[in-house]
């Protein structure tokens, strides 16, 4: 397919799409302010009265989980380094599995808001300045790669989902971001099918894409090397993705905050199997929507070819190659990638504030349920600020702006190590908890922070190879010695040209996948926190029930344990013989002979 260096622009129908979405948003949030009384209790605006049920709640967890990286991320990774990601699929279920049957467990009975009052409430600070810049990243990321494609005003749409994200967090409570985020996530189901569906038709269906995926070695799922320094293997996605988001699933407050506002213990388990249905159609999209990207770009890459400065560009740049006769379809699009924002905004904002009110106002001062709603609300709309000034930060970091975001993956592995800890070794004492996570942090960082420095090289990363050989441009500029000066990747030239002058820790223990950055830093803190606590007299500490696992938390069990009492009860009902009775009456015992013993017919 020939490609030009302009495609279409946004027309009055896709805003109209894109401000019909803020506006039904927004419209939840107003209904659930009012809705049976309002927001009387600060456990009805932070935990939804915990009366929620599975499915609205599998949902919000689908839709939180799936931010604007997903929609516009996932593609051009499997546009530039294969449909590999799509072994995630086993990652989420690892991940689904431990978060049920692990974690929520023991935060469902212990009837928290805030994960951290299990273990330290001074991580609340350390969790909150994280939360916040990532949060304002995550609003300004996708806005730039919108504006920098479409022409979408990119302060306009900053400022109007951080508005409304945070209008109706503030007006509704979970209840309204859990809603919403239902509302979103077939936003951006729809946002996806749309460009999938046009691309398919526009290629001559399915099996055209998958030829062209296949010859161009986009279809590389099954990569079992070893080697840790491989950027995404096999074994990398399923051990090192698996400590990844689980760090997120188990334990972070935006996702825990939900599932254990169920109103029972089952429709919470139910919500996390629920949601990963939701996670495979979501991935299997994204995925696909990758090998679409190849299929039509094959000959002439975007990014190579610099019509696009980014590869999070690519997704918006098809949708407007491809659907710029279809006014209103881009702008769905755009809809399904803020939608992603929207739902992972709205989040972090209430679990920022269920962290506040229960951990740094509720000890410290004597408020009525009243008085506490009114400063929910208020710490709602605070953070909702603050996010959105952070997204204004992030816009003057330039190449600083991945920074944070590993950053901010790294504190998730020593944390989870320190939940872990807990909750599975119950010898396990506050001095080899602290002492495990200051060397898990340790670690973390050192490992995260080199390779932000000292980048790993191609042979790691293992990008595939990008074609500009069927590039037409018609522009003036765009002459054949620049062209040729653009076969190279732009990430490839530069990481070559810095090869030299490499430490050996970069080739070696900084080049590590970003995918067990995680993983170190869990275990890092597992070893040293029970070694530590063992050390430290661990063994003789008395121990509060409720904070670990028990058997009987595992759904594993109580099938053995249900089954068991079924096979005891049949096997009681085999043995049992009737006691001799006395025979009177008009009842006659030939009867019962003659019944049996009939003709056959």
């Amino acid at each position: 397919m020939s490609v030009s260096s302009a495609v279409g622009t946004f027309v009055v129908w896709d805003y109209v799409v894109f401000a019909g979405m803020l506006l039904i948003s927004a419209a939840i949030g107003i209904y659930y302010a009012i809705a049976d009384g309002g927001q009387k209790t600060s456990k009805d605006f932070l935990m939804g009265g915990r009366s929620m049920t599975a499915v609205p709640v599998a949902l919000s967890l689908t839709a939180s989980f799936m931010s604007a990286v997903t929609v516009l991320g996932t593609p051009s990774e499997v546009y530039r380094f294969g449909a590999m990601f799509a072994v995630f699929a086993i990652t989420y279920t690892c991940v689904v599995i431990i978060s049920a049957e692990i974690f929520l467990p023991v935060f469902y009975r212990l009837g928290i808001t805030s994960t951290y009052e299990f273990i330290n409430h001074n991580m609340d600070i350390i969790y909150s300045f994280f939360q916040i810049l990532y949060t304002g990243i995550v609003i300004y990321a996708p806005a730039l790669a919108l504006n920098q494609v479409t022409g979408f005003h990119l302060w306009g749409a900053v400022v109007s989902t951080g508005v409304v994200c945070t209008f109706y967090c503030t007006m509704g409570g979970l209840k309204a971001v859990v809603w919403t985020d239902v509302f979103q996530v077939g936003v951006m189901v729809a946002g996806f099918t749309s460009v999938v569906i046009r691309t398919v038709v526009v290629q001559g269906g399915i099996s055209p894409i998958l030829n062209d995926s296949y010859h161009g070695g986009r279809l590389n799922f099954w990569d079992f090397d070893p080697n840790p320094l491989r950027r995404h293997t096999f074994w990398t996605i399923i051990f090192g993705g698996t400590f990844t988001w689980t760090g997120i699933y188990g334990v972070n407050q935006a996702q825990v905050q939900r599932y254990i506002s169920c109103k029972t213990r089952f429709h919470a388990k139910m919500s996390l199997y629920v949601n990963l249905l939701g996670l495979w159609a979501i991935l299997a999209c994204a995925v696909f929507a990758g090998l679409c990207l190849y299929s039509v770009y094959k000959d002439c890459d975007p990014w190579t070819a610099h019509i696009v400065s980014a590869p999070d560009q690519l997704m918006p740049y098809l949708v407007l190659d491809l659907l710029r006769d279809f006014p209103g379809v881009p702008g769905l699009f755009v809809s399904c990638a803020y939608s992603g924002t929207l739902s992972t905004v709205s989040s972090s904002i209430n679990a920022l504030a269920a962290v506040t009110v229960e951990d740094l106002i509720k000890p410290y001062f004597n408020l009525s349920e009243r008085q506490l709603s009114w400063t929910s609300k208020g710490m709602s709309l605070l953070y909702g600020v603050l996010c959105i000034g952070m997204a204004a930060l992030a816009s003057l970091m330039g190449s600083l702006l991945q920074s944070p975001l590993s950053i901010f993956g790294m504190i998730g592995g020593p944390l989870l190590g320190l939940f872990a800890l807990g909750i599975l070794f119950p010898w396990a004492n506050p001095t080899g908890g602290l002492v495990g996570l200051v060397c898990g942090f340790a670690v973390s960082l050192w490992v995260g922070i080199g390779s932000q420095v000292y980048p790993a090289l191609p042979e790691n990363t293992m990008p595939l190879p990008l074609s500009t050989a069927g590039c037409n441009f018609s522009t003036p500029d765009m002459d054949s010695n620049w062209m040729a000066a653009t076969e190279m990747t732009p990430l490839t030239a530069t990481l070559l040209n810095e090869a030299v002058d490499r430490p050996y820790l970069a080739d070696h223990w900084y080049s590590l996948s970003y995918l067990y950055f995680s993983t170190v830093g869990t275990l890092v803190v597992l070893a040293v926190g029970v070694i530590v606590s063992l050390l430290t007299g661990g063994r003789k500490q008395h121990l509060e029930y409720g904070k670990t696992l028990v058997k009987e938390d595992l759904i594993f069990y109580s099938l053995f344990s249900s089954c068991k009492a079924n096979e005891e009860k049949q096997v009681e009902m085999l043995n049992w013989k009737p006691s001799p009775t006395k025979v009177s009456g008009t009842v006659n015992p030939a009867f019962s002979d003659i019944e049996l013993d009939l003709p056959e017919k």
